[in-house]
């Protein structure tokens, strides 16, 4: 840690050091812009690109950013020498990076190329790399090409400290070295949720989004498609900066009218389903607080969560909210009810929906959301990926006319609004909650607690003669912290929000760069700003919703909605990978036993389970015709131990009842026939 007090001289002038940290934060309130691959204020320090080299006088050449200042330091931050070594650095970096800029989806944006020009590196004097590594591009939502990474381990950090995942990571050594996943899996097959919040980190083109945008296009030019696109409300506050305005500043009006000049023909707003979803999960919590149901009621708004949980808290699936996220209500809405109201098929209809989320892609292809082999939300499109259809449209943005929305998907509350900042559907729920349980007109409610964009926030309200306890969280480390706290007995809430990007879905992977600390303050205040002008200010003030559910499904919280506009969730696998062979195989048809041997069957017994069934195999004489296996993941990690024989699932295995599944399940299917 760095002192506290004292001062430094900067390039010939004094700084207080006033709690920096680093040389790095000293030198930046003095005006200088060091350059920087690897920093991030928000992550640890890793110290590894040496872009931020200065010369501190008696100390040489030293990193700024790993370096903590001192009382009395002299410091030069542009010297020949350390010009010299940053122009080399870049040279380096280039060298070993795939140079096809044009075509690069971060042309424009890209660090490594911004930094070229700046330090006016013109030539590289190193022979490029010839060796090229595939590119992934397996997951719905990103993409990896491995032939761009400078190894600046912004991804790896990202993933560990913030999201607690840890899917990114260093492997090999030397000129070998590579980030990777797991044994090298493609990202399909392991834990990844999909935030992109690696993509917002990532200084090159080394991982991307995964782009919709020409299939878009393709649905827009077909004559014999009605296309409607929905907008999510982080959307809004976001686009903007594309287009040289600041983070925050309302481009709501030009953005409707850029969609409908790229051809869409109607234009929603998703806040009309955030508002039918406050609904639906306020009458949700309600009915637990009043029936005794299970407690705490976790959000399901944030697809990234949702699979973190069905992948690592199995056990919490029945606490989470059953409620589709927003854009899936809407998708819902569109192919079962607005297309027979325009006298169209479902698959006359192609539902777009523009989103800050890259998790949202992997959300519209869950097979849940799909009917008759038809999906709810056809397409997903980024803030980014919108703008890229504007540009390439040639529309000028900045000189549009505001246009609003088609009803009657497109009227929305100022409780919709905050969707997009963390602590928003928090407080649209306690706005609605509030109203139905307090007599009489409560009047404006907003709920400062739980605002900002702090890792955990709790909050305490009572409503109706209830006092509620409410947390909410952003980052999915900061989610596991929490879920500890609760499991452990340490803390106990009736409904907790979580949302996996910082800041909630205003900083999601899909939104403009730079995606930092101070982009996302000042999205959540253009939200909040739109808040306050909206005249609906609760969910139930929307007439438009509060219509639609009578006219569609007979009012809220019934049978009907619960069919369209809720959800269940499964446990899922964390990796995928080969099984392992415990026994041979002589037999030419033999039942086939797979033993699951996760981290939650492990912890349950299953390797124990696993040599019984061995033994009992030898003890029976028909070792040869049982193929007994480990595998990695059934997807019933809340069912206890876990096998598959042949294509059976049997959960809840025990050592207890080993014998007896052994007996029942496996040895009555080997051949030849034999006495149990």
């Amino acid at each position: 840690m760095g002192m506290s007090t004292g001062k430094v001289t900067v390039d010939g002038h004094v700084v207080e050091i006033n709690d920096a940290r680093n040389i790095l934060e000293v030198v930046r309130r003095a005006g200088i812009k060091l350059p920087t691959f690897c920093y991030h204020s928000e992550l640890s320090v890793y110290g590894a690109c040496r872009m931020c080299m200065v010369e501190v006088e008696g100390r040489g050449l030293v990193a700024s950013c790993s370096t903590p200042p001192a009382d009395g330091m002299v410091i030069h931050t542009s010297t020949p020498r350390t010009r010299r070594l940053r122009r080399m650095i870049i040279e380096l970096l280039l060298a070993n990076h795939d140079r096809e800029c044009t075509s690069c989806g971060r042309s424009g944006s890209c660090k490594l190329q911004q930094l070229a020009r700046q330090m006016g590196v013109t030539e590289v004097r190193f022979g490029q790399r010839d060796k090229k590594m595939p590119v992934d591009n397996t997951s719905p939502a990103l993409v990896k090409n491995p032939n761009k990474c400078i190894l600046c381990g912004d991804c790896v950090r990202m993933c560990k400290e913030v999201q607690g995942l840890g899917i990114w990571d260093f492997a090999f050594r030397g000129s070998k070295t590579q980030v990777t996943t797991a044994f090298g899996k493609p990202l399909q097959e392991v834990a990844c949720v999909s935030c992109g919040q690696c993509v917002a980190v990532c200084p090159t083109g080394a991982l991307t989004v995964k782009s919709e945008v020409d299939k878009v296009w393709d649905a827009i030019h077909d004559p014999d498609k009605v296309v409607v696109v929905q907008v999510a409300p982080a959307v809004r506050v976001a686009i903007g900066e594309e287009f040289g305005l600041l983070p925050g500043e309302k481009a709501t009006g030009q953005m409707v009218a850029a969609l409908r000049k790229i051809g869409f023909d109607r234009v929603f707003d998703t806040l009309f389903t955030a508002d039918m979803t406050t609904i639906e999960e306020g009458m949700e919590l309600l009915g637990r607080l009043e029936k005794g149901g299970r407690l705490p009621l976790f959000t399901s708004c944030c697809p990234a969560w949702v699979k973190y949980a069905e992948q690592f808290h199995a056990d919490l699936l029945e606490n989470l909210s059953t409620c589709r996220s927003p854009q899936q209500m809407f998708g819902s809405l569109v192919k079962k009810h607005y297309a027979r109201e325009i006298g169209r098929s479902p698959e006359q209809v192609v539902c777009v929906s523009v989103m800050p989320c890259t998790a949202k892609k992997f959300e519209a292809r869950r097979p849940e959301f799909t009917t008759g082999g038809v999906p709810d939300v056809d397409f997903v499109l980024t803030t980014m990926e919108l703008a890229q259809m504007i540009k390439e449209a040639g529309i000028v943005f900045n000189e549009l006319e505001p246009e609003v929305f088609d009803n009657p998907l497109g009227m929305g509350s100022g409780a919709a609004v905050i969707y997009g900042a963390s602590g928003g559907v928090m407080e649209s729920v306690v706005r609605f909650v509030a109203a139905q349980q307090s007599p009489g007109d409560v009047g404006r409610v907003d709920f400062y607690p739980v605002r900002g964009i702090q890792g955990i926030k709790e909050a305490e309200l009572e409503i109706g003669g209830q006092n509620l306890k409410l947390a909410v969280v952003n980052g999915l480390a900061n989610a596991e912290k929490l879920i500890n706290r609760i499991k452990s007995g340490e803390a106990f809430y009736h409904a907790v929000e979580v949302m996996a990007c910082p800041g909630g879905c205003l900083g999601g992977g899909g939104q403009p760069y730079p995606n930092n600390t101070a982009s996302r303050l000042g999205r959540m205040k253009g939200l909040y700003a739109l808040d306050r002008a909206e005249q609906l200010h609760r969910p139930q003030d929307n007439i438009f919703v509060t219509r639609a559910l009578e006219r569609w499904f007979g009012g809220p919280a019934n049978a009907n909605t619960h069919q369209a506009l809720h959800t269940r969730y499964y446990p899922r696998r964390r990796i995928s990978g080969k099984p392992v062979e415990v026994s041979d195989r002589r037999e030419e048809r033999p039942v086939e036993v797979a033993v699951c041997v996760g981290t939650n069957c492990y912890l349950k017994g299953s390797y124990d389970i696993l040599n019984k069934f061995m033994t009992l195999a030898r003890q029976m004489g028909i070792a040869d015709y049982v193929h007994l296996k480990g595998t990695f993941c059934l997807e019933h990690c809340d069912r206890g131990v876990s096998i598959k024989v042949n294509d059976e699932i049997i959960t809840n295995v025990t050592l207890d009842n080993a014998e007896e599944v052994f007996r029942t399940k496996i040895a009555i299917k080997a051949e030849p026939p034999w006495v149990v």
